[in-house]
């Protein structure tokens, strides 16, 4: 590793934990335009977190190990206890604070225990927590309106469910019963759910359970990946950061271009001539490690779906409400209209709430026979959906998401040009990857012992980022969406120094 990449960080970063101080913002008027060199400390934060009551730390090992399934893995070689959240912050039982980066798997929307969406739950749960819609209640109703008005064209009808799972399940039998066909197509690395159904649209071997069925009527098609992909090129994303390999383009885009043709082909031999049920496409790739990709390639592939008899659903149960900055969904910024769309996660900001948007046709399947969800669309649900709504309006979160997610993508990209292990920064928004690699050239992953060394690192000088890709080399930035220039500038200089640390010393 050539030593010109290395910078050693001159000061220590410093944890003011017990500092007075005014109160924490959403935006920072102040912020610079452009990242400073050298460190930052720790924002300040005037949130006072009441103290830690519960069961030792001990006694939580020994209950998780004892009594929740095998499948609760948790973070990190020592796992947090968190209990309290304000914002953008977490706190551990401890009063440790933690920048959160990663916002309860890009479910934490508009800031963890929001007041007003806080305020709007109360208010509801003093007066009806549960009928299920054999009765009608007005949140619903209120909910329903304003969340269709989100939408462009015919995308007016909405079934409300509890997860991106259930949504992504439900979509699938709308689109099967719809088009009476069965073939559903979704990319390689895609993720999209781990009910018996949506496991088969996931396509990822690590979230695999060797069942039978699970991969009926499914097909797995390239994933047009500009990086990590057979082609790619130095243009193809919608991202202010693009990928460091070489391009030919002329006009138009070659990888994307090629991408499109292997489509066609799996059109072509592996499905019955104009007999396909639908496409499911995530706007932006989340647990396979915010893989973009090439800019026209959805609006093509929607199109060649609907040419055989399918409908194209987009997957927003990550991208959605704003997360991505310059539109409010994900599938806004590839420049087609899908015709079912699933959300979850952001749009109750950590309650259970999903739901399935789509045209009056194609929901009017699900009068063939009765259909039901207890909990879809509750009182309590509805009043969080409508706060969320509100907060993300009022407190222009879609565009702080933009602004402050450029910044911090530039951030980002000075740390490519320091470090040979960071190959790869992208992403748009708030919804950013930064994958880590072995090799650059080759962009090889970064050995895991490596990757989980800065990982390690980065929460113990208070910045809690995910991790995703098949490899788990990705670090997945997806904070609270009320986060300001200050976190992200303190979030990159934590990341160069957590790598600083972890090269060899002789580098």
């Amino acid at each position: 590793m050539s030593k010109r990449l290395l910078v050693h960080n001159s000061r220590v970063l410093s944890r003011t934990l017990g500092r007075r101080s005014s109160s924490s913002t959403l935006h920072s008027k102040a912020a610079p335009a452009v990242m400073n060199q050298g460190q930052s400390e720790m924002p300040e934060c005037g949130h006072r977190p009441a103290a830690y009551e519960g069961s030792s730390y001990e006694q939580i090992l020994k209950t998780r190990r004892d009594h929740l399934t095998p499948n609760l893995l948790a973070h990190f070689k020592k796992p947090l206890v968190i209990h309290t959240g304000h914002m953008q912050w977490l706190y551990d039982h401890e009063g440790r604070r933690y920048l959160d980066m990663f916002g309860g798997i890009v479910t934490v929307s508009v800031g963890h225990c929001h007041p007003k969406v806080n305020q709007a739950l109360s208010e509801q749960t003093a007066k009806l927590w549960h009928t299920t819609n054999i009765y009608m209640h007005p949140k619903i109703h209120e909910y329903a309106e304003r969340l269709v008005a989100k939408f462009p064209g015919k995308l007016k009808s909405v079934c409300f469910v509890n997860s991106g799972s259930e949504a992504n399940d439900l979509a699938m039998l709308m689109a099967r019963l719809h088009t009476g066909n069965q073939d559903i197509l979704s990319f390689r690395n895609a993720y999209h759910g781990m009910s018996p159904y949506t496991m088969g649209l996931t396509a990822h071997s690590t979230w695999r359970f060797p069942l039978p069925g699970v991969n009926n009527g499914l097909v797995h098609v390239m994933n047009p990946d500009p990086y990590q992909g057979i082609w790619g090129g130095s243009a193809c994303r919608d991202s202010p950061v693009q990928t460091t390999r070489d391009c030919q383009c002329r006009e138009g885009c070659q990888a994307g271009d090629a991408y499109y043709n292997e489509l066609e082909e799996t059109f072509k031999y592996s499905l019955p001539r104009g007999k396909v049920a639908a496409m499911f496409a995530e706007s932006i790739q989340g647990v396979g490690g915010t893989v973009q990709f090439p800019k026209g390639y959805l609006k093509r592939a929607a199109a060649l779906v609907r040419a055989n008899g399918g409908i194209f659903v987009a997957d927003e149960v990550q991208t959605g409400f704003g997360r991505t900055g310059d539109h409010f969904w994900g599938f806004e910024g590839h420049d087609y209209v899908p015709d079912i769309v699933t959300m979850a996660k952001g749009i109750g900001n950590g309650f259970p709430l999903a739901a399935v948007v789509t045209t009056p046709e194609i929901a009017a399947s699900l009068g063939q026979a009765l259909h039901f969800n207890t909990y879809g669309g509750n009182p309590m649900a509805s009043a969080v959906g409508i706060a969320v709504l509100d907060v993300i309006e009022e407190e222009q979160l879609q565009r702080n998401s933009l602004e402050v997610g450029t910044y911090f993508l530039k951030g980002l990209a000075e740390l490519q040009q320091r470090f040979e292990i960071v190959g790869d920064v992208r992403g748009k928004g708030l919804m950013i990857g930064v994958e880590l690699v072995g090799n650059r050239e080759k962009r090889t992953p970064l050995a895991t012992p490596h990757v989980l060394e800065i990982w390690e690192k980065c929460k113990d000088l208070g910045v809690l980022f995910g991790r995703g890709g098949l490899h788990g080399n990705v670090l997945r930035i997806k904070p609270p969406m009320c986060i300001n220039r200050a976190d992200a500038k303190f979030a990159v200089d934590v990341l160069a120094r957590a790598i600083t640390e972890s090269l060899p010393k002789n580098s």
